[in-house]
C-alpha cells in the first residue's frame, strides 16, 4: 500500500521545522488568564486577609510564592589543603564538627562533605595508578 502525501512534503521533514515559537503561550492557557485578570487582585487580598487571620495554609502560599526557594549559599569554613588523603579526614572531621556545634547546617555539611569526598577519591584513585605502574615496572610488563 503506498501512502498519499500532499505534494511538497517529505518523509520525515516537519512542516514548520522552526517549531512553536519560544514563550509562546497556549489559547487555552491565555484565555483563563484573561478570565482570572480582573479577579486576580481580589484573590490575592482574600489570600492575605486569611493569613493575617492566621490560617497557616494562606500564610505559606504568601511566602512560597514571595520569597523563593534557598538554593545554596557560600559556606564559610577553615579547611586543610586537600592535597592528600589525610587532608581529606581531617576535612571531614571539621565538618561534621562544624554542623554537630551547629555552625553549619546539616545539608551544607553533607554538600560540602560530598565534594571532599570527591577529591579523595580522586587522590586515592592517583595513588593507586603510581602504586600499580610501580609494580609493573619491577616486574618488567604494563604499557
Amino acid at each position: 500500500m503506498t501512502e498519499k502525501r500532499k505534494p511538497g512534503f517529505q518523509k520525515g521533514q516537519s512542516g514548520n521545522p522552526a517549531g512553536r515559537p519560544k514563550g509562546a503561550r497556549n489559547r487555552a492557557t491565555m484565555l483563563a488568564l484573561a478570565l482570572m485578570e480582573g479577579e486576580l487582585s481580589g484573590v490575592v487580598k482574600s489570600v492575605i486577609k486569611a493569613a493575617k487571620a492566621g490560617d497557616l495554609s494562606a500564610a505559606r502560599l504568601i511566602v512560597d510564592k514571595l520569597i523563593p526557594a534557598a538554593r545554596s549559599r557560600p559556606i564559610s569554613i577553615k579547611l586543610p589543603d586537600l592535597k592528600d588523603i589525610a587532608a581529606c579526614r581531617d576535612a571531614q572531621a571539621s565538618i561534621i564538627a562544624a554542623v554537630a556545634v551547629g555552625d553549619m547546617l546539616q545539608d551544607d555539611g553533607e554538600a560540602l562533605s560530598s565534594l571532599v569526598e570527591n577529591q579523595r577519591r580522586g587522590l586515592e584513585s592517583e595513588h593507586l595508578e603510581a602504586r600499580l605502574a610501580a609494580i609493573e615496572e619491577k616486574l618488567g610488563i604494563g604499557k
